[in-house]
């Protein structure tokens, strides 16, 4: 025997509070009664048979109280077996890590701010496996697709730009290693989100979307960073400088990310006020339009529900109580 809300049993404590109201309630009723009425034996044998009649109603209703606690306790049991189907999409959030990233042109700045957004991204999925890829000059997979969001998001947190050591923004290969963070065998429901200044990309990024294409992977793209250029925080405290001590700014490189969605069927996103349309892009484009697939099937032991039996009950127990009527008392020394 199981309870789906065991809490309820806390108002359990009311009972005696009611039993002691209800005995209060009768003794005051009592000594009024016997006020109007002369103690002959008559009189004592109709009070009798009224403070029982009393005593009964007070007991039903208590009673009835209880069964309706027991039933918001939602007793469960008796169960069966029953296989659950879980669907969904799988998709592969590709975080650029580079130091441009920390450019302050996107309050706090550009990675605190997509990371954000993702986080809330995770809140919204409903049933979907998401991983994360990190990278900059190399990419490498931060967490391994999972319905554990909360696992990612602890992956998330640790995400930063001292994770990858070598420099650059290297699109082709963050695609290439989210397309092999997807399970072997799955031939759709894939796609992937790619979070980038696009600054700096090495390799041939077009080649790799021709290959996701290829495999019915949509890649969707987001462009975060402005046109006119924002500087670089380094470590010292000041900002970073090329060799001639003239402040680098890094700019939103946005054609190369246009031409990936457009080449995979997804869409490209700018974003130049934080707003990542990450919610837009799941709700819009991705969860409606992107095919599921069977993620997860599990056996499940499903208890059946009895809260109905306790309602009743209470039901009989104050239908009883209402049955029970309070005949009124006259005194025999009256109306004669």
């Amino acid at each position: 025997m199981k309870f789906g809300n065991p809490e309820f049993f806390h108002l359990l404590w009311s009972i005696p509070v009611l039993i002691l109201f209800f005995r209060w309630g009768l003794w005051k009723k009592r000594q009024l009664t016997e006020i109007f009425y002369k103690p002959t034996s008559s009189v004592e044998t109709l009070l009798a048979k009224y403070h029982r009649r009393q005593n009964t109603k007070a007991f039903f209703s208590i009673l009835a109280v209880f069964f309706m606690i027991l039933a918001l306790t939602q007793p469960r049991w008796g169960y069966e077996w029953k296989e659950l189907t879980q669907e969904g999409v799988d998709i592969i959030v590709a975080l650029d890590v580079s130091t441009s990233m920390l450019a302050e042109d996107i309050k706090p700045n550009r990675l605190s701010r997509a990371k954000r957004k993702i986080s809330d991204l995770l809140d919204m999925l409903e049933g979907d496996r998401i991983g994360l890829v990190a990278f900059a000059g190399t990419a490498f997979i931060q967490c391994p697709l999972t319905l554990d969001y909360t696992a990612l998001k602890l992956f998330l947190d640790a995400t930063d730009t001292d994770l990858i050591s070598a420099k650059g923004t290297a699109l082709a290969e963050a695609m290439r290693k989210s397309i092999s963070a997807f399970r072997t065998g799955d031939d759709r429901s894939r796609t992937i989100i790619l979070i980038t200044d696009g600054e700096n990309h090495e390799g041939t990024p077009l080649k790799v979307a021709d290959s996701a294409a290829r495999q019915g992977i949509k890649i969707f793209t987001i462009g975060i960073g402005g046109d006119s250029g924002a500087p670089i925080p380094d470590t010292a405290g000041d900002f970073k400088k090329d060799a001639e001590g003239e402040i680098v700014l890094t700019r939103l490189g946005e054609t190369m990310l246009q031409k990936i969605a457009l080449e995979t069927g997804g869409t490209y996103v700018r974003s130049v006020t934080g707003d990542l349309d990450l919610n837009k892009i799941y709700l819009k484009n991705i969860k409606p339009k992107i095919e599921k697939k069977e993620i997860k099937t599990q056996r499940r032991k499903l208890w059946t529900e009895r809260f109905q039996w306790a309602i009743f009950l209470a039901l009989v127990c104050l239908w009883i109580e209402f049955l029970i009527q309070e005949k009124q008392i006259r005194n025999p020394a009256e109306g004669r």
